[in-house]
């Protein structure tokens, strides 16, 4: 990174600055928020250059002083070690700047819709289901983003059929998409008497939330249905109509909210969840590529489809897509996801910088 790169990325962060804090800056939300997002990314690229820069520096200055060929022998000694350490630490930063220099995508800042469903396994599966929750739950917990539930089904055994839950905070969208797809786990069932390892899937499904600036829905396009709500939910449950099913006629959409006992508060989450669906199903239309991920994600949860691998007797998780395996597989179902996410990210972010590059030339 030459120094005019870092003085071209200072001077857009000084105009920026002075864009921010000029009186019509907050006069127009949409475009206060647009800028806010770029200040906050140009000050991260601000930052990352210098500390790659600090540290190409000390890489220089060891060098020298070992190409100097002093007779300290604990001088020396100090220098190659400092040397390793600084190579070490200008790799990290060098990749954490090329995070930040590759052009994110639109959704990437957006706030999440996360579907989870059971599918093959049978009860096995439905508690796998829960596992999932629980160690979105808990990543979302440690990243510091609010998680709201929007619609659950259970069955008898207290696993989880189906679970619909946002997720609010920086960046969600951004870590949250590489976990798109089928996830399959390895374990002896607590029913299974012989000891015998299962195998059962759940899918995954991820989407940005689409906010009413992006996406206008008329409520002509709407059908509202209302209908009393089912299964375990308490004394409210199956005693009035406030569970809602919401159908968009234009694109055949359909969701349906009942874990309130408001029929407002059900349509409000059922809305969340159309409109996350509903622009998802546009973006599909217009790109083909995006219409590909999509199927792959909404699959029906056959083991066959996995993208990931829980294997509970060898503590094992296999990312099937980069042929990631670490054995920490209590770690990541405690919420540690970072483990496997950021190695998709860096992955991801090789391979597009690449492109980049093969382009520029």
């Amino acid at each position: 990174m030459e120094i005019a790169d870092l003085i071209r990325y200072e001077d857009e962060l000084h105009r920026l600055e002075a864009a921010l804090a000029l009186p019509e800056a907050t006069a127009n939300l949409a475009q206060l928020r647009d800028l806010t997002r770029q200040h906050a990314r140009l000050v991260q690229i601000v930052k990352a250059i210098s500390v790659l820069r600090d540290w190409h520096r000390r890489i220089e200055e060891n060098t020298q002083l070992l190409s100097a060929g002093t007779d300290d022998l604990d001088l020396r000694h100090l220098a190659e070690e400092e040397l390793v350490e600084a190579r070490a630490a200008h790799s990290q930063a060098e990749t954490a700047l090329h995070r930040l220099l590759i052009p994110r995508d639109k959704e990437d800042e957006a706030n999440t819709i996360v579907e989870i469903r059971a599918g093959t396994g049978g009860g096995e599966a439905s508690l796998f289901a829960g596992d999932l929750l629980r160690m979105y739950t808990r990543y979302a917990e440690r990243k510091g983003w609010r998680i709201e539930t929007l619609s659950t089904s259970l069955t008898e055994l207290n696993g989880i059929k189906e679970v619909v839950f946002s997720i609010d905070g920086t960046d969600v969208y951004y870590h949250l998409k590489y976990e798109a797809g089928v996830h399959r786990v390895q374990r002896v069932p607590a029913t299974e008497a012989s000891g015998r390892i299962h195998t059962s899937a759940a899918s995954v499904v991820i989407l940005p939330e689409a906010g009413e600036v992006e996406l206008e829905i008329k409520p002509e396009d709407l059908r509202i249905d209302v209908f009393r709500a089912g299964g375990c939910g308490g004394q409210h449950v199956n005693t009035t109509d406030s569970a809602v099913r919401i159908t968009h006629l234009p694109t055949g959409v359909v969701v349906s909210s009942q874990d309130e006992r408001s029929q407002h508060k059900n349509k409000a989450k059922g809305m969340r969840v159309l409109r996350a669906r509903v622009l998802e199903r546009m973006h599909a239309e217009a790109d083909s590529a995006r219409a590909a991920q999509r199927r792959s994600m909404v699959r029906s949860g056959d083991r066959s489809e996995k993208i990931r691998t829980y294997n509970f007797p060898q503590n094992r998780v296999t990312d099937h897509r980069i042929g990631l395996t670490i054995h920490a597989l209590e770690e990541v179902l405690k919420g540690d996801l970072d483990r496997v996410i950021m190695p998709l990210i860096d992955h991801d972010t090789s391979a597009r910088l690449k492109q980049l590059l093969a382009h520029a030339a």
